[in-house]
């Protein structure tokens, strides 16, 4: 585990710079949207200050990299100056698609889970990896939809992507329990088919939303926009045991409320750390 991340993060949003600044937080980490900033002006400055007070990790939301066509050279180059000014702990992407050609969408799409798009993703890594001259981390997505007829589950695209590549794995438990949901499987299986639990260097916790069909099915939403549930917090605890103590972040994007409500999720998936390290030390001397 990264020595510098002992203690659990929360998601930089806006509203809390200015307290964020005065650097009284008892957060252990921030993590920052990378394309927010690459703008430069005030938001790239305050980003700057905030790096030399706390550690940070850069997500980005926009490369694309299940894309066919080839990477975006200047979204590459431009991430790659905000990382030479921030120097992030973590730089993390997405298993998904997003862009072809000129065209960009604001979701995050899915793969299909195919030997040719394996090839793909995995050569988009690796150039990824060689144009920052540093490990990336990439994070399973939430999904609505699945594929028929494809090579591999998620999980063993997964694990396959950071065997080839070199990369690390950024879990999002509240992505898993959504996916599960949303798709018929269990959750609990997801995280034990992790096969490499060196590759996994941060887990992600955050609030979804639970939307009641007209067919009376429910649809899970990944909208960052509530406390994490109890289900989350007991797949956090198999994580944890299963691959190991592990840097953790919580995310709140939507109705974003006051800087002391992440602070509090975050001491509480610091509680939990704890409680597995001593469930750990227990098992070891007995």
């Amino acid at each position: 585990m990264t020595d510098t991340l002992k203690k659990s993060g929360v998601g930089l949003r806006h509203p809390h710079m200015q307290e964020l600044l005065l650097g009284q937080s008892p957060v252990g980490f921030l993590e920052a949207h990378s394309e927010n900033y690459f703008g430069g002006g005030l938001a790239r400055e305050q980003l700057i200050k905030i790096s030399k007070m706390y550690p940070v990790t850069l997500h980005g939301v926009g490369l694309s990299l299940g894309r066919s066509d080839g990477l975006d050279k200047n979204h590459l180059k431009q991430l790659k100056a905000l990382i030479d000014e921030v120097n992030p702990v973590f730089v993390s992407e997405h298993l998904t698609w997003s862009g072809y050609s000129h065209t960009h969408v604001p979701d995050l799409l899915p793969l299909p889970f195919t030997n040719e798009a394996l090839d793909t993703f995995v050569d988009h890594v690796k150039e990824f990896q060689d144009t920052l001259g540093r490990q990336v981390l990439v994070e399973n997505p939430s999904n609505y939809l699945a594929f028929k007829d494809l090579d591999f589950t998620e999980t063993e695209f997964l694990n396959l992507v950071a065997e080839r590549s070199g990369c690390g794995l950024l879990l999002d438990i509240n992505n898993i329990v959504v996916s599960a949901q949303n798709l018929g499987y269990s959750a609990e299986d997801y995280v034990d088919e992790i096969t490499d639990s060196g590759a996994v260097k941060q887990f992600h916790l955050a609030g979804y939303e639970v939307r009641d069909l007209e067919d009376g099915a429910q649809l899970y939403l990944d909208t960052h926009g509530h406390p994490v549930y109890p289900e989350v917090w007991e797949l956090y605890k198999r994580a944890l045991r299963r691959l190991g103590d592990t840097p953790t972040l919580i995310e709140w994007d939507m109705d974003i409320p006051a800087l002391s409500v992440l602070e509090k999720e975050a001491a509480q998936a610091d509680g939990v750390r704890a409680e597995i390290k001593r469930e750990h030390s227990h098992a070891v001397a007995s």
